[in-house]
């Protein structure tokens, strides 16, 4: 079992950035890969960057250019930077990581809201 909790979640006016923090109980190099996703308010919850071995990324076409995946091993910390936030960035932030068994463990959420 793992647990992952995230911080750094808050209230930002558009344009403005933050870095959301997750850490994790384990070691992040047991981990296949390690991501973020975004729930809008009454809308699902969709993927918006994942971080594979060897340092591949993916992103979301509606954050690229905007939103950074990063990790550090040390900490077993995986953060999300996000700048040029717009107002359609709100809503609840969950870290989630697949080991290499391929289970998949989400945190509890952090809330972001971007007020125009």
């Amino acid at each position: 079992q793992v647990q992952l909790v995230e911080s750094g979640g808050g209230l930002v006016e558009a344009g403005g950035s933050l870095r959301l923090s997750c850490a994790a109980s384990a070691s992040l190099g047991s981990m296949t890969s390690m991501g973020w996703s975004h729930q809008a308010p009454e809308k699902a919850r969709e993927l918006v960057a994942r971080l594979f071995g060897g340092g591949i990324a993916y992103y979301a076409d509606s954050v690229k250019g905007r939103f950074t995946i990063s990790r550090d091993n040390a900490k077993n910390t995986v953060y999300l930077q996000m700048n040029s936030l717009k107002p359609e960035d709100t809503g609840v932030y969950y870290c989630n990581v697949i080991n290499d068994f391929g289970s998949v463990y989400w945190g509890q959420g952090t809330q972001v809201t971007v007020s125009s």
